[in-house]
């Protein structure tokens, strides 16, 4: 099977410009994404909308492809760099993962479950869950959270805590019942992905603002592996600062 890794990176992020070139122990955050995805996977390239960003990808002997300014999301734009890649080629993939690259932590653990979804039929998309740990707050809305069912895909995905347990006190849902923080990284058939990156935006996609409900709402499904490695993503000068003092 044919694995494409496609690392999404773009310049103009209202809470962080410039993010995938900000430097951490004096290497660019594309560079660090790009290096430890590039060891597991022998097709792997940076995407982005941005000269300035595909300039320092290619100084470090990176793979880079050019996309379009207008994409609303990562998924589209492995869409997009999926097309562009097989015509540079000639090689025809049969999933692509889409790696954050924000996330310069990225782990071994993390690049090998996403693949493991495909050795089973019928995998269309996969994503990955991990149990939020005691200390969590499983409350914050900037933790998605993932409802799995018995058979290993995910039924939903919400900024609200889920499932209600009725007649439970919050402080003590935890201690009840096993809540997974959704993981945000994705892989996609590859004619999966041409089908979902035509889709329009759905109704539970703009309430909670997670395009992988647009999936779902379509009559997707989405395999879920649980991965035991927690996941930095960096999201705001503040995130890359604590980053910058843990290294220290």
């Amino acid at each position: 099977m044919q694995f494409l890794a496609i690392i999404p990176a773009r310049y103009a992020s209202s809470r962080f410009p410039g993010k995938p070139l900000a430097e951490i122990d004096g290497r660019p955050m594309i560079r660090r994404v790009y290096e430890r995805v590039n060891r597991l996977f022998s097709h792997c390239y940076v995407a982005t909308d941005d000269l300035r960003i595909e300039e320092v990808v290619k100084n470090f002997g990176g793979r880079v492809v050019m996309t379009s300014e207008k994409h609303r999301s990562g998924t589209d734009r492995c869409g997009e760099a999926l097309e562009k890649i097989e015509t540079e080629t000639g090689i025809r993939f049969d999933v692509v993962v889409n790696i954050q690259g924000d996330e310069p932590f990225v782990s071994e653990e993390h690049l090998t479950r996403i693949k493991e979804p495909f050795a089973l039929p019928g995998t269309q998309i996969a994503t990955l869950v991990k149990a939020f740990s005691p200390s969590e707050d499983i409350f914050n809305p900037n933790s998605p959270k993932t409802v799995v069912s018995a058979t290993g895909f995910a039924l939903y995905f919400s900024r609200s805590a889920i499932p209600h347990l009725r007649g439970e006190e919050q402080s003590q849902w935890q201690t009840r019942f096993k809540y997974y923080k959704h993981i945000g990284m994705y892989a996609y058939r590859t004619d999966i992905l041409r089908e979902i990156v035509r889709l329009p935006a759905g109704v539970l996609e703009q309430a909670e603002s997670l395009e992988q409900l647009r999936w779902l709402e379509n009559g997707y499904t989405i395999r879920v592996a649980e991965t035991m490695t927690e996941t930095v993503a960096i999201d705001t000068p503040e995130d890359l600062q604590r980053v910058l003092d843990l290294l220290k």
